[in-house]
């Protein structure tokens, strides 16, 4: 199915209403440079946190002489460490992805194209990687709000090939990205290998997760009549059926479970699970859905 071209990846007016977002981790990770993020981690920004004794070696500009002048000890400041996220997208851009109206991919885009905008304008790193049968190059690590054409480049250049393999792809991607911070998973996760492997590669990392799930309503609720040859975008496999309400009502209970078994998966690994289709608002699955999950606020 090709590509929705009228629709862009992100509006002005919903821009704006992104500027007063940040994403959120659930847990304090150090970061590489200052950022505007406070950490638990004890260093020499600007907001001060408590004081501890004087050791032989420490800087001297520390010391707080205003203590030193009342008490005749020396003692140094200690500050809130300011530092910045890592965030990063993993888009699913297989075949699979190239259904629906909008197809999946465009809508993976878009949310992919939100959060990083989110992040940017908050000054966190911001990484874009892909994958279909392998982890693909990716877009290279970027801070500040300048920087969001080349997130909109990356993402429009995108187009769907192969098939999916989620569990080569995470391991490339653990291997790559030493770095912890927040990784969002956006994927159909029709993958016939499965995504348990996958997943424990990025719990390995000791990650921030985020699955985001998406669906086409075509197959949540599929049209289908009569005698059908059913075609595997992926790697070919041919199914011939017959549809009928029985059949129908069998194919939703295998959808449910589907769907009620990664649900279960992660959320027994500290992993946060969105479900969504390509006909639920992505701007609503932003401002309202993820804000209830506690990826923005």
């Amino acid at each position: 199915m090709p590509e929705t071209k009228l629709t862009p990846l992100l509006d002005p007016e919903f821009l704006h209403k992104l500027e007063h977002l940040e994403l959120v981790s659930r847990k304090i990770f150090v970061g590489r440079m200052k950022g505007e993020r406070k950490s638990k981690r004890r260093g020499s920004s600007v907001e001060f946190a408590d004081h501890r004794n004087y050791s032989i070696g420490d800087d001297l500009r520390h010391i707080d002489w205003n203590v030193y002048g009342r008490l005749d000890k020396l003692f140094l400041k200690l500050f809130l460490e300011e530092e910045d996220l890592h965030f990063y997208t993993l888009l699913d851009t297989s075949l699979s992805m190239d259904f629906g109206d909008p197809t999946k991919l465009h809508y993976g885009k878009q949310v992919a194209a939100a959060l990083s905008f989110i992040g940017l304008v908050n000054h966190d790193r911001v990484l874009l990687d892909t994958f279909s049968t392998t982890l693909d190059g990716g877009m290279p690590s970027i801070r500040g709000r300048s920087q969001m054409w080349r997130v909109v480049q990356y993402l429009d250049q995108l187009t769907p090939s192969g098939s999916s393999n989620l569990t080569a792809a995470a391991r490339a991607f653990a291997i790559k990205h030493s770095g912890k911070g927040v990784v969002v998973v956006i994927s159909d996760f029709l993958d016939k290998r499965g995504y348990e492997d996958a997943l424990r590669y990025l719990v390995a990392r000791n990650m921030d997760i985020y699955v985001v799930h998406v669906l086409s309503r075509e197959e949540v609720e599929p049209e289908l009549v009569g005698d059908l040859r059913l075609v595997d975008s992926e790697d070919d496999d041919v199914a011939e059926i017959s549809v009928s309400a029985p059949l129908l009502k069998r194919y939703k209970d295998n959808l449910n479970a589907f769907v009620g078994g990664l649900k279960d998966w992660c959320t027994k690994r500290g992993i946060t699970y969105i479900f969504t289709t390509n006909h639920n608002p992505f701007d609503k699955l932003i401002l309202n859905y993820l804000r209830e999950r506690g990826l923005v606020k």
